[in-house]
């Protein structure tokens, strides 16, 4: 990729759009070698995070700070809620999040 092209992606959303897939990942592969099944809402939420912040990583695109600003909110609150198993990470995906947020330049007013 030319410099250009680098210069319109922010890495800390991309970082931490692989931290919650492989989050994701890993909780698949935990909660099957217990014998359980994982919960669907677990895994929706933190591929929901990892989407949102993909998106966020283009910085020139519409809605890039909403987008931002749900993965940090649902990676977050997951992380937290999990804290005492596999949450640590995932929190660190959600902050990873909310510092690419507040790394974006403010939009200028016409």
């Amino acid at each position: 990729m030319t410099a250009r092209a680098w210069a319109r992606i922010e890495p800390l959303a991309l970082i931490a759009a692989a931290l919650a897939i492989g989050m994701a990942i890993y909780y698949v592969w935990l909660i099957r070698q217990q014998g359980n099944q994982p919960l669907p809402w677990v895994l929706a939420l933190l591929l929901a995070g990892a989407l949102l912040a993909a998106y966020g990583a283009g910085r020139e695109l519409p809605y890039r700070r909403a987008a931002l600003l749900a993965a940090a909110g649902a990676l977050t609150t997951l992380g937290l809620l999990a804290l005492l198993s596999i949450g640590w990470p995932i929190v660190a995906a959600g902050l990873l999040a909310l510092a690419s947020l507040l790394r974006a330049p403010q939009p200028r007013a016409p």
